[in-house]
């Protein structure tokens, strides 16, 4: 599934923030999220909504371009992230941890067969501790995919 929130300059392995209108080669921007055998998809509820999609669509444009980059390091890693960029939560439910000066971005996800990535939920963490209206919206979340 594509991304089309923002465009990206990859040069050696570094993600750069991009757009046509700002000089740069439009031969050159690649969608981040193409280039990798892992593919990233997003939980879509059954009225169509996309909430980790739609969470990420709402920040800035730098912490927008921060998330995403994380994202396609997850998928460049096959899902597979250890801390301090990723944590385990509970059964096959992981956190990727994005911070972003002050704010402390959280997207559950999860591996799925077929070389997927899920992005469940995503919510602004304000605690020290996960609260548990977060983990139980991701596991609702992964329960309706299981179905």
């Amino acid at each position: 599934m594509r991304v089309n929130a923002a465009r990206f300059l990859i040069i050696k392995n570094r993600v750069i923030l991009g757009a046509v209108g700002m000089g740069i080669d439009p031969h050159i921007i690649y969608d981040i999220m193409t280039i990798s055998n892992y593919e990233v998809q997003y939980y879509v509820d059954s009225s169509g909504m996309a909430p980790v999609r739609e969470y990420i669509n709402k920040l800035s444009l730098k912490e927008r371009a921060k998330l995403l980059k994380y994202i396609d390091f997850l998928r460049q890693n096959d899902g597979k992230l250890d801390e301090p960029y990723s944590r385990h939560i509970e059964g096959k439910i992981r956190e990727l941890r994005v911070d972003f000066h002050r704010n402390r971005h959280r997207i559950f996800y999860f591996t799925f067969i077929g070389r997927k990535i899920i992005l469940l939920h995503a919510f602004l963490k304000k605690t020290a501790k996960t609260p548990i209206s977060e983990i139980n919206q991701a596991k609702k979340n992964y329960l309706n995919i299981a179905k």
